[in-house]
């Protein structure tokens, strides 16, 4: 398991368990057209040629989902999705001027009026790297759909913008807004930065290795080594931060993290330490009880302080999401995947109000777990 970048080889955990090809097959496709195009969809087209994804349960546009959309839809080959949703993106979301001139708004409404001018830098990240993804699959075209300039001038403003870069000058992590003297240990991704410093600008290449290096040492340390769970948002040195009213602990956002742990050790294989964190997290979720629950990183139960709509008593909100992401961490463990395997494909698609998150993020386990998460 590992090193699927060079080697071209990305494991089917799905059909290594016995799961038939065609029906793995029919899963992801039956999954791509209820998200995108079912009663149930997440995603909506314009006349005019463009495209987006709504956050159903907040009734907006954000550039988590868009950029969500672009590399699911870069995936799966659609390349008419691609085009609609980053159109719809540049028209609206992207700043001409001002402090953020280069950077794209974080949430929209549905007609494209802003509702924050500020970026999220997980958003930039899944662009870029959709972007050159899709340079390298489709080739490049004129204006916005040259992907590869599109993405390396994103780059380029991510690291050198003179004021309140996303990544911090300091440490190379990513921020968790430009002005953060913190991060969200969800929006690393090594396994991007490495494809950064081949596909990017030359002269970051250097940069991106580096980031890529302090990045897989940070999420170390802000995983914890008996449970495996992270933090929301954390310190550079990978502690919890004291932010927004309380101390913040294992929810929403964090849930991204094993995700992206697993995937990196399929692409890169770079760091041992991830199968032991993969193997922490899904011995701390086992017997299906926790998954109810909001944690402090060291496995305590907790009533948060404040708990968003919809959510259950507990406080939890995206069951569906947490249970895909620890499915997805078999990609660097062995001891418990039979029993993750088994549990991922018995999960179905949420269809209610606060379906976007979840189904997004199953979506892209799914294509991990059977191989189809692949580096263009």
């Amino acid at each position: 398991m590992g090193n699927a970048v060079k080697t071209g080889k990305y494991a089917n955990l799905l059909a290594e368990r016995g799961y038939p090809e065609a029906e793995i097959r029919a899963k992801i496709e039956s999954a791509f057209a209820e998200i995108y195009f079912g009663e149930h969809r997440i995603y909506f087209e314009n006349d005019d040629g463009t495209g987006y994804m709504v956050d159903t349960g907040n009734d907006d546009v954000r550039t988590e989902g868009q950029s969500y959309g672009m590399m699911q839809a870069l995936q799966m080959n659609r390349k008419d999705v691609f085009d609609r949703i980053w159109l719809w993106t540049k028209k609206y979301m992207y700043q001409h001027s001002g402090e953020n001139a280069g950077y794209f708004a974080w949430s929209c409404k549905k007609d494209g009026a802003r509702n924050s001018e500020g970026p999220a830098p997980d958003g930039e990240e899944y662009f870029a790297m959709a972007l050159l993804f899709a340079e390298r699959r489709w080739g490049n075209g004129a204006g916005v759909l040259d992907y590869g300039a599109e993405g390396r001038a994103m780059l380029r403003e991510m690291v050198h913008k003179e004021h309140e870069p996303m990544f911090d000058p300091a440490t190379k992590l990513i921020r968790f807004v430009p002005n953060a003297p913190f991060t969200d240990p969800s929006y690393h991704l090594p396994h991007f930065y490495e494809l950064f410093a081949e596909y990017g600008n030359p002269e970051d290449a250097e940069f991106f290795r580096d980031a890529a290096r302090l990045s897989r040492e940070f999420l170390r340390k802000t995983c914890d080594a008996g449970t495996g769970l992270n933090p929301n948002q954390a310190n550079y040195d990978g502690t919890p931060t004291e932010w927004n009213g309380s101390r913040s602990y294992f929810y929403s956002d964090a849930y991204r993290t094993a995700m992206n742990i697993a995937l990196d050790f399929g692409w890169y294989g770079a760091d041992e330490w991830q199968p032991a964190q993969a193997e922490a997290i899904q011995r701390f979720f086992l017997d299906g009880k926790q998954f109810g629950f909001v944690h402090e990183t060291d496995g305590t139960v907790i009533t948060p302080q404040f708990r968003e709509p919809d959510a259950s008593e507990t406080g939890m909100l995206h069951p569906l999401g947490l249970m895909a992401t620890t499915a997805c961490s078999s990609l660097a463990a062995e001891k418990y995947r039979e029993h993750y395997i088994k549990l991922f494909w018995g999960l179905e698609l949420r269809r209610d109000k606060r379906r976007y998150y979840d189904n997004l993020l199953y979506f892209f386990c799914l294509l991990a777990l059977a191989g189809e998460y692949r580096a263009y």
